[in-house]
């Protein structure tokens, strides 16, 4: 085999930091977290366009706090897509004295 292609069981993270752990002074700069930039149009219910608001507040926490305003928002919209399927109780009818 050549120099370029170590054999089965070479020591590969000596040169290449293949396995050196994430954060661990490499040369790779760690990103802060910063927003997508992905628009958010208004839907016209309030209700929905505050929880999808809400999304927002995920663009500037770490990855692990995101699973809360995600659980939170989807929470919501449960809540508002449930409201729609409620039917308001019917109007009482005045009394027909003919009956």
């Amino acid at each position: 085999m050549s120099e370029a292609m170590p054999g089965p069981g070479a020591d590969r993270t000596a040169d290449d930091g293949a396995g050196a752990e994430p954060g661990g002074g490499g040369t790779a700069a760690v990103d802060e977290p910063a927003p997508l930039g992905v628009p958010r149009e208004p839907t016209g219910l309030p209700g929905v366009d505050a929880l999808l608001e809400r999304l927002g507040e995920a663009d500037h926490l770490p990855a692990d706090g995101h699973l809360a305003v995600y659980e939170d928002v989807h929470r919501g919209l449960r809540a508002e897509l449930t409201s729609l399927d409620a039917h308001p109780a019917p109007a009482p009818r005045p009394h027909d004295p003919r009956s």
